[in-house]
């Protein structure tokens, strides 16, 4: 009968991981599934009926740490957010993401209408955008933008104005950061939308001093 009870609270428990929306959430019922499992299989033990159950326990004892282990993941990355939030260089956090490039002067990023299927980091020097007339100092993000344009196209060229140290991570794996944690997700939609005022604000200058 206790076997039974147990069975059904980490069944339960499975059963609500399918309603969380978010990946904290679902690690943590994810957790007490497996604990609850665990106990379910342990009690086996008093039972005399173990042997039916060890694959159960088996299954959850390897669960049990992966899932913590994710759960730390999300926790770090959204405490580095917030942190980096705060001090206004958000983007610096996502660098144990990404790879590492040393690039000369007049380098070449990406080109106009080139797929836009990486993010970058300007860690050091600056890049160059012709189309637009705009240099990006050191600290900048680019390239998000067409991570969200329909056609996934560059809107403009990004040429390297000095030597640079330039990060950039691929575009799977910042949909997948998109989609698993909302202040990424936050994040990213403030970044395209500054851009996009950005724009606005240029344009607006240009049609004033015509007018």
């Amino acid at each position: 009968m206790v076997m039974e009870i147990v069975a059904w609270i980490a069944s339960v428990f499975v059963f609500f991981s399918f309603f969380m929306k978010t990946m904290i959430p679902l690690r943590i019922i994810a957790i007490v599934s497996n604990v609850t499992f665990i106990v379910y299989a342990l009690l086996g033990l008093k039972f005399g009926i173990f042997g039916k159950v060890y694959p159960i326990f088996v299954l959850h004892v390897l669960l049990l740490p992966l899932n913590v282990f994710r759960l730390y993941q999300m926790k770090t990355l959204i405490k580095k957010v917030q942190e980096a939030s705060q001090s206004d260089t958000t983007a610096e956090y996502l660098i144990p993401y990404m790879n590492k490039n040393v690039y000369g002067k007049g380098d070449v990023l990406f080109k106009i209408n080139d797929c836009a299927d990486r993010v970058f980091f300007i860690q050091e020097g600056s890049v160059y955008l012709p189309e637009v007339g705009k240099t990006l100092p050191r600290g900048t993000v680019l390239g998000e933008v067409g991570i969200f344009a329909p056609d996934n196209k560059r809107a403009a060229t990004a040429v390297c104005a000095e030597q640079s140290v330039v990060y950039d991570i691929h575009r799977d794996r910042v949909l997948e950061l998109y989609y698993q944690n909302p202040r990424f997700g936050f994040y990213l939609i403030r970044s395209v939308s500054r851009i996009v005022r950005e724009n606005v604000n240029e344009f607006k200058a240009i049609r004033d001093k015509y007018e």
